[in-house]
């Protein structure tokens, strides 16, 4: 199961994309609603969350991944429970998907990885070895992107790594995806 956490002002094509993606690789996606079940993203666009974060099945957890947006990532940072379940997802070795991943590196997540991120978050990187020209960046199980427009690079990427290259390029070939 890969979970989506959604926090008051996520980025929807962040969330939506790779779950859209992900979907339609086979791969079971639950999007997390961290507020309630209706959360309204950054755009003013309310998405109906699968599940709470309080029906998470932590066990059942193949994949994490956290949109970014500012007032999102400020949500999840701010939930204890949302915290508490990244945490989790680290330890047990789940794969991570974050678009804006200050927040892992807020955490320690990313002490001393590749990632890549936006450029506005750049000084909340810490340690992690920031890669500027990439739109994703893939280091152990953990896959993170620049902003939005990476939204189809990083949900195929997130198909690759969960289902493989095949299933990865399937998907785009499905969507005419040329980038």
């Amino acid at each position: 199961m890969v979970y989506i956490l959604l926090g008051e002002g996520f980025e929807e094509a962040e969330a939506i994309l790779p779950a859209d993606l992900l979907r339609r690789a086979g791969v079971e996606v639950s999007l997390v609603g961290l507020e309630g079940p209706v959360v309204t993203g950054s755009h003013g666009i309310a998405v109906t969350a699968d599940v709470t974060l309080e029906q998470v099945d932590a066990e059942a957890m193949e994949m994490l991944v956290l949109p970014g947006g500012l007032g999102g990532v400020a949500s999840i940072q701010m939930d204890l429970f949302a915290t508490a379940l990244i945490q989790k997802a680290s330890d047990r070795g789940c794969w991570l998907g974050a678009i804006c991943p200050s927040i892992l590196a807020h955490m320690g997540i990313l002490d001393r990885r590749k990632a890549t991120c936006h450029p506005c978050v750049l000084d909340e990187m810490g340690s992690a070895a920031v890669r500027r020209d990439e739109q994703v960046v893939v280091d152990g199980r953990i896959v993170t992107a620049q902003a939005a427009g990476a939204a189809f690079p990083f949900g195929l990427k997130l198909v690759e790594v969960l289902r493989g290259r095949e299933a990865a390029e399937q998907v785009r070939d499905a969507v005419l995806y040329r980038g």
